[in-house]
């Protein structure tokens, strides 16, 4: 790999007979909630789509049915890409039996419930801005309506505390916070762990032409997260921002995500099979907050918006576009001499 704007890695072996096929998608999920109240789940809803109100928060993503189904495949695009691996669902070495992780923005929650199963020796506290469609989880597990900008009040110390796709979720300061709430809260050696993609779409072929709205959809996107004030750019910033809150030991590992099942590799060709029904399901929540409020040259409309949406969807069930995204994981550690905060 070269720096983190300019990463190089091997291209992806095509499988040359792959003539495109059905995208796959998941099955739906209950929409139970956890305990809290109704106005809280019921969110506000704009063009469509309905986003959080827990608190006043300019934040791209949908909390709807929509927006879980995308997180699913999302999910589970990553537990294939790492399919080899002896554990799926991080890289810190917390050990066989850690007894506290957190879960930041855990959305519908599949990370933390997976986590729980892995770990029946931890509780795993899964947080977000408003409540999952999760009706049960295992006993070790809990799904909490709560925000990591606020002073936390958990009473123990975490083995590890895990992010994912936070992309946007917080401005540079905010950021900075949410890393020194982390590191304050973790164990002395306790672990950092975050998954952020980059929103740029490529190709290492040619397939993928310069005048094509998907090669246009990362600048279109980092413009409208640099106008929001929370850029888009995380996955080249978070390893620097986490050591300057004081986490030591940082491991990088950068994927190579396929859209679409055009890899000859087997492994590939299944992620990116799921990952092309992760976009296609993900493009009008990802697309619509943003342009309608930080669009260029001026605010879209939300019409706009869905016609944009749909010809981007178009681009990607060509599979002669042989076309795929980076995602960079990155984990730290808080230092061993360095104390935990006072719990009573």
């Amino acid at each position: 790999m070269t720096g983190r704007d300019g990463d190089s890695s091997p291209a992806i072996d095509v499988d040359e007979d792959y003539e495109g096929d059905s995208a796959w998608g998941g099955d739906d999920s209950a929409s139970e909630t956890t305990s809290v109240t109704s106005s809280i789940y019921r969110g506000l809803t704009e063009n469509g789509r309905r986003y959080q109100s827990y608190r006043d928060h300019d934040y791209w993503g949908p909390s709807d049915e929509k927006q879980f189904e995308t997180m699913e495949a999302g999910h589970f695009m990553y537990l294939v890409l790492d399919y080899h691996e002896q554990n799926r669902l991080h890289r810190a070495p917390i050990g066989e039996a850690p007894q506290h992780i957190l879960d930041i923005g855990t959305g519908k929650g599949s990370w933390a419930i997976d986590a729980a199963d892995t770990y029946p020796s931890a509780t795993v506290r899964g947080v977000d801005l408003y409540p999952p469609p999760i009706g049960w989880v295992p006993p070790n597990c809990v799904l909490e309506v709560d925000d990591a900008l606020q002073e936390w009040t958990w009473r123990e110390p975490f083995d590890l505390i895990h992010m994912r796709l936070l992309l946007g979720a917080f401005t540079p300061e905010e950021w900075d916070k949410v890393y020194t709430q982390c590191f304050e809260n973790l164990k002395p050696g306790g672990w950092i762990e975050q998954v952020e993609l980059d929103v740029r779409v490529m190709s290492d072929d040619g397939s993928l032409p310069e005048d094509s709205l998907l090669a246009g959809w990362g600048p279109n996107f980092l413009g409208c997260g640099e106008r929001s004030g929370r850029p888009l750019n995380t996955q080249t910033t978070m390893q620097e921002t986490m050591e300057k809150a004081g986490f030591v030991d940082a491991h990088e590992k950068l994927y190579k995500c396929p859209i679409g099942a055009w890899p000859k590799n087997p492994q590939l060709k299944d992620a990116g099979a799921i990952n092309l029904e992760h976009w296609s399901s993900g493009l009008e929540g990802w697309a619509m907050w943003l342009l309608t409020k930080h669009g260029s040259p001026k605010p879209w409309t939300s019409e706009e918006v869905r016609v944009y949406v749909a010809k981007v969807r178009s681009e990607l069930q060509n599979p002669k576009l042989h076309i795929y995204h980076y995602t960079r994981r990155v984990w730290a550690r808080k230092p061993l001499n360095t104390s935990s905060p006072g719990r009573n």
